[in-house]
């Protein structure tokens, strides 16, 4: 069974700091993509953060320059560092995992139940 379960969400004041995990179950780690993706209510979901099976990451333009993203095989865990919270972080954030097909019909992708992040100004 798949399981991508987040942890590390809470409420920060801005300025803090937060640092989100998702842990993989079932799934082979290293040949997926692992995504952050937030919605804030009344928003769309949005692409936070990737990183490809090959460690090439990509960021959305509002986080770039205080977000990481990482992940680590031997745990099967991915990790999204964000610093210099500001109140328009606060979110869900969502894990996603991504194996591309060669056809679209192929791709194959779970998501995590979310974890709430509150910052206060």
């Amino acid at each position: 069974q798949v399981q991508l379960v987040e942890s590390g969400g809470g409420l920060v004041q801005a300025g803090g700091s937060l640092r989100l995990s998702c842990a993989t179950f079932g799934i082979t780690f290293s040949t997926y993509t692992m995504s952050w993706y937030r919605q804030a209510p009344g928003q769309q979901r949005e692409l936070v953060a990737s990183i490809s099976s090959g460690g090439s990451t990509n960021y959305a333009d509002s986080l770039t320059g205080r977000s990481t993203i990482s992940r680590d095989s031997a745990k099967n865990t991915v990790y999204l560092q964000v610093n210099s919270l500001k109140p328009e972080d606060t979110a869900i954030y969502y894990c996603n995992a991504l194996r591309k097909g060669l056809n679209p019909k192929y791709d194959i992708e779970f998501w995590g139940q979310g974890t709430q992040v509150t910052v206060s100004s």
